[in-house]
């Protein structure tokens, strides 16, 4: 396990930065956190780790799953508005992906993979983060 101390957006962004040089394709990072923790400041700092503009990254809450360019290409999943049946629907532990699969609010998908990355964003107030990431590796 990891720890990280972040103070701003862009410190969450490195830290996300940093882990996707360990990353690769068929890897999965499950993101956990409360609204507004940087869940997607993180995956912002993925995507850029892998060679895609962070610019492009945005909450897809409503879209369920964006597709980022880099190497490997980053797909990011957003369960926010979604029950547990409706994420098992998805059939994303079927899709084969060819890159890495990051997911915001994984608490809803029952099927996630064991061997994950997770990354727990926790809030101390302000600008203040604990960033955790766990490996099985």
């Amino acid at each position: 396990m990891t720890i990280l101390e972040s103070t701003s957006e862009e410190e969450t962004s490195a830290a996300g930065q940093a882990l996707a040089a360990a990353l690769r394709a068929g890897d999965v990072v499950l993101i956990e956190g409360p609204l507004g923790a940087g869940k997607t400041a993180f995956v912002r700092g993925l995507a850029e780790g892998l060679g895609a503009d962070p610019a492009d990254v945005t909450s897809p809450t409503f879209t369920i799953l964006q597709q980022y360019g880099g190497e490997p290409p980053l797909y990011h999943a957003d369960f926010y508005r979604l029950t547990a049946p409706e994420v098992t629907d998805l059939g994303l532990e079927e899709t084969g992906l060819d890159g890495i699969l990051a997911v915001e609010w994984p608490d809803r998908w029952n099927a996630r993979p064991i061997d994950a990355f997770r990354v727990v964003i926790e809030d101390q107030g302000g600008d203040k983060r604990r960033i955790s990431v766990y490996s099985t590796r």
